[in-house]
């Protein structure tokens, strides 16, 4: 703390000592400037920030399609896929798709969207109910 100073004063008394004169709050009155090291310090701020950003994680919606007469096997082939999305920290879109008469039984394709959930329901809850979006059903999951 050198207190208030010519800034003619402050500029020789950085370059006296090999650093830089940088202004941090240019609105008060006078304007408060610190003698640093401006490019260490730019190199530390964005040194913090990479740290910041590795440390963060962009949830993505990730899809699983299942079809209205899906067997058994592949129900469990496609819970464990969507297990590893949610455990990833990622939301699950169901989708099951319709061909031809198929929709004329959406019911059935309800209830094998209810059998993937039901295997999840320990780590997920419905983010959006099944509805319809032209000739398909979707149900958003997310983890708990």
């Amino acid at each position: 703390m050198l207190g208030v100073m010519e800034t003619a004063d402050a500029l020789a008394l950085a370059s006296h000592k090999g650093l830089d004169l940088v202004e941090m709050a240019a609105d008060q009155r006078p304007p408060v400037c610190r003698i640093m090291d401006y490019g260490k310090y730019k190199y530390e701020l964005k040194k913090k920030e990479q740290l910041s950003k590795k440390k963060q994680h962009q949830v993505q919606v990730k899809e699983v399609r299942v079809r209205p007469k899906i067997a058994e096997h592949d129900i469990d082939v496609k819970v464990r896929r969507a297990r590893k999305f949610l455990e990833d920290g990622d939301k699950v879109q169901i989708n099951c798709l319709f061909r031809g008469r198929e929709m004329m039984h959406q019911d059935v394709g309800i209830e094998a969207m209810n059998k993937v959930y039901r295997q999840l329901e320990d780590i997920a809850k419905v983010e959006r109910e099944p509805h319809r979006e032209g000739r398909r059903l979707v149900m958003l999951i997310s983890k708990k």
